[in-house]
């Protein structure tokens, strides 16, 4: 298990927690259930192989003088022009943790519809889900390869797929579908010389 290094922070003053950023530490808190909410400092390279490594939603440890306890990164701050992490919230977590989080839907593949004029219309870009830690993934991903114009996903259709996650969507919910526009455009054109030529 990938192993983050962290320690304990007690400046909260904003001057000394831009030096500390500048020093390439973020501040972070971790909690949980079990423990009482503990400030902490860790190091923004470090998180980021971490993350690189278990992935958003990934179980690792975290050692705070010599103890070790599994986390995961539940939310963080960046700054909105650099991008940079500015403050982590971890979360201590066993294996029958349950989770409520969000998850981004990615799109695999061009569909056969897209090839012939259509377009893919994604109307959902995130899902909200509970899950147990083991069983969070980093994303869900549709592939619409062999989708044709008039096909669409449904979040009905990906539960048995991600059947050890709930989400918390209506099953009637369009995730994606796969449109035509040609015709559309076309219409347009048609409407456009009509209205010239009057």
């Amino acid at each position: 298990m990938s192993m983050l290094v962290a320690e304990k922070r007690k400046e909260t003053k904003k001057t000394v927690l831009k030096r500390l950023r500048s020093e390439g530490k973020i501040p972070a808190v971790v909690y949980g259930r079990a423990i009482h909410t503990e400030s902490i400092l860790i190091n923004n390279t470090d998180l980021r192989n971490v993350i690189k490594t278990v992935g958003r939603n990934g179980i690792f440890s975290l050692n705070l003088d010599g103890t070790s306890k599994n986390v995961i990164l539940r939310d963080y701050q960046s700054n909105p022009v650099t991008k940079e992490i500015i403050h982590v919230d971890l979360l201590q977590v066993n294996q029958n943790t349950e989770i409520d989080t969000r998850v981004s839907v990615i799109l695999k593949g061009t569909s056969n519809g897209e090839k012939v004029g259509g377009v893919a219309r994604q109307f959902v870009h995130e899902l909200e889900i509970t899950a147990k830690v083991n069983d969070l993934p980093d994303f869900i991903e549709i592939d619409i390869t062999e989708f044709e114009i008039g096909h669409s996903v449904r979040v009905a259709d990906i539960k048995k797929e991600y059947s050890n996650c709930t989400i918390k969507h209506e099953d009637d919910e369009t995730i994606v579908s796969i449109d035509y526009v040609k015709a559309q455009a076309n219409e347009e054109e048609e409407n456009e010389v009509e209205v010239s030529g009057v």
